[in-house]
Order: structure tokens, then sequence, then C-alpha cells
């Protein structure tokens, strides 16, 4: 079942409709534009445009989502935005900038720009494309069905932002699950490593699990629903009991039983030190991508460390 789409009011009321403009329409984009068709800002549904410089890409996108207006330039795409949704590959700014620059440069009303490009920072884009009114993003693909979990920042240049672009940008992002807000950019290169690739984990371990399933004996088809249906009720489990982790897993094993024997190996296999290490890799390559100190992590010299405590889930 998809999530309940979230219905957000922008402050300012003197547009009919928002629009939203994504240069690239990737998987990531996707992700995105699923949910954003069926989510209401400022009353209205807003109107959505991509433009992409594969054409199979685009026509892909514009078949699975008719209700989208697929653009034929970049021209076409941002004008009259008011908000640019940059999801091409990290590794193609310079040329994106190139391209993009004049077209925003163009628009009567400078549009706020919302990147979800992993390792970029806001600064490379004010720099790059002359806009001021830059936000940074690190959505997850989970966001495709509304369960996803996005970090996300207006950054230093907050004061900026009208409380209308604010409010475009959460509800842009609130679309796909659950959006927090955070003061500092360095929150999201880390929630790059758990919750932007943190999927791609959990995939893997629900691939792993079926495949010694099938191992046992089970068809491909009951193992799956075996470990998905388990995955599902564990986070659903542990979300609403409130309990430790550890509490949750000793509830679980018994002494000398079969659970402690798979704990024993997989503990043995230093499982969470992997899956810690894995993490701080992701956040190295996070800041490598960006240009900044990567030598973080144990046993490494501090790195980029935040001014400001992590909000609680109520902002405080």
């Amino acid at each position: 079942m998809l999530a309940a789409r979230r219905v957000v009011s922008a402050a300012t009321r003197g547009r009919r409709f928002s629009k939203f403009a994504f240069v690239g329409a990737g998987k990531m984009a996707e992700a995105m534009l699923a949910p954003l068709q069926e989510t209401t800002i400022e009353n209205e549904t807003p109107s959505v445009s991509f433009y992409d410089v594969s054409c199979a890409v685009a026509k892909r996108v514009a078949e699975k989502y008719p209700s989208l207006t697929r653009a034929e330039s970049l021209d076409e795409c941002v004008d009259g935005a008011d908000v640019v949704v940059l999801c091409t590959k990290p590794q193609n700014c310079d040329a994106v900038f190139a391209d993009l620059r004049p077209v925003v440069q163009n628009q009567k009303t400078p549009p706020v720009l919302l990147s979800i490009l992993a390792g970029v920072p806001t600064e490379r884009f004010r720099a790059g494309l002359g806009l001021q009114k830059v936000a940074r993003a690190m959505p997850n693909t989970p966001g495709q069905i509304g369960c996803g979990v996005t970090v996300w920042t207006a950054g230093e240049h907050k004061e900026l932002f009208t409380d209308a672009d604010i409010e475009r940008c959460k509800g842009a992002l609130g679309a796909l699950g659950k959006e927090i807000y955070v003061e500092e950019e360095s929150y999201v290169d880390m929630s790059t490593s758990i919750s932007g690739s943190g999927p791609a984990y959990i995939f893997l371990l629900i691939e792993a699990m079926v495949d010694a399933g099938v191992q046992e004996g089970f068809s491909r088809e009951v193992a799956t629903t075996l470990v998905h249906q388990t995955i599902l009720g564990s986070v659903k489990y542990a979300m609403e009991s409130g309990e430790h982790p550890a509490v949750l897993k000793n509830s679980v094993t018994s002494p000398a039983g079969t659970t402690a024997s798979a704990i024993y190996e997989l503990e043995k296999g230093n499982f969470r030190t992997v899956v810690q290490d894995a993490i701080w890799a992701c956040y190295r390559r996070s800041l490598e991508m960006g240009g900044l100190d990567s030598n973080v992590g144990p046993g490494r010299s501090a790195g980029p460390k935040p001014t400001t405590e992590f909000p609680d889930m109520n902002g405080n």
C-alpha cells in the first residue's frame, strides 16, 4: 500500500500553482516524480516538467507518467519554474553548469535550485550557476512509494529563502515520505552513507537471505516472501516497540538455541564492523566527491564536523 501523500500549504499565494523543473530524469529523479504528481502544494497539484539528454530515458518517463510535461529543451523545462530540481550525475556537473547557467540567468525570477546530487556542496552550485538560493537534499529510492526519508538543508544562506521557497521544498521532499531539515550541510553527506545508500545494503541482505532459503530447499518465491515479511515486520516492530535493538535481538535469542548459533557466526564474521566500515567508506566517498577532507572514521584524523547538535525529531 502506498503511503498517504502529504498536503502542504505555502505561505505565499501569489501564484495559482508551483512549477517544478527536473533536470535529469534518472532513477532518483523518478523516485521524486512518482509521488510529486500526486502531491498538493499551494492547494494545487504542482506543474512538473522534466528534461533529460537521453531521449530513451525521457521517452520512458513520459510514457510512465503521462501527467508530467516532457520538455524538449532546458529552456522549455526551466521556463517559469519556482524550483529547479537537479538530478544529473555528480561527475557531469561542469557540463550541466555550462548549459544550465544561461537558462536560469534568463529567468525573470531566479528559481530555487534543489540538488539531490551526492557529494556536491551547495557553494559549487552557487559558483557554477550564479544562483543564491540553493538547497541540497539526499533522498532515497523508497520515496517512489512514499516510504523514503530525505535529509536536506538550505545551508548558511537560508535567510535568502522565502517562506514559500521553504514550503515548496518541504512539499516536494515530503511527498517522498519523511523529510528531515538540518541546519548544517555536513549532515547531508553523513545521511548519504546511511539513508541515501542504505537501501542497497538492505537489498543485499535480502538477496543473501533469499539465496540461503533456496539453498535450504524453499522455492525462490516462498523464500522471498519469508524474507520480505520478516524484514518488514521486524522494522515495524522495532519502530512501534521503541525498544533498543539489542533488547529485541535478545528476546529472540534463547540460550544454546538456533538464533544464538546464527548470531555467533555473524559476530565471528565481524558483521557489525563490516556494516559500519561500509557506511564510513560511503561517507568518505561522498566527501571526496565534494572535494572535502575524507580522512574520517575510526582510527583516522578528524574530518569536517558539525558545530551544532543534530536536532531531535521534534526539531529541537
